[in-house]
């Protein structure tokens, strides 16, 4: 693992840390098919929500949740109907959410956005 996967580890765990914090339960990380990968699924009362984690170190292109561009936004929504398609979960309730984390002096900076891609 490089240093790149390292650090998106470490910030992915931050992520699923603070969910679960939050009560929010852990299905599956890092979830792949051939569309891409899906950083987080987990389960809050009921409703699937599928995670996207995003990180900056400074402010100088944005902030980490403003780096979900269109493209990425579709390519979420294929990969979270792939994955209740996949797992046979039709009517299954879920949603989009992004995990925000900035990072920079003193502990990282959490932005949960709940419903962040709308479909």
């Amino acid at each position: 693992m490089d240093q790149r996967q390292q650090t998106g580890r470490r910030l992915e765990d931050i992520a699923a840390s603070f969910l679960t914090g939050k009560g929010y339960q852990i299905i599956e990380r890092n979830w792949r098919c051939p569309v891409g990968e899906l950083d987080l699924i987990v389960q809050n009362h009921g409703t699937l929500v599928f995670v996207e984690v995003r990180t900056r170190s400074g402010l100088r292109f944005g902030l980490a949740e403003e780096s979900i561009t269109p493209a990425k936004q579709a390519r979420l929504i294929e990969l979270a109907q792939t994955y209740l398609q996949e797992k046979a979960l039709a009517g299954q309730q879920w949603r989009i959410d992004v995990v925000a984390v900035q990072l920079g002096r003193g502990l990282p900076q959490i932005n949960h956005i709940e419903n962040a891609v709308g479909w």
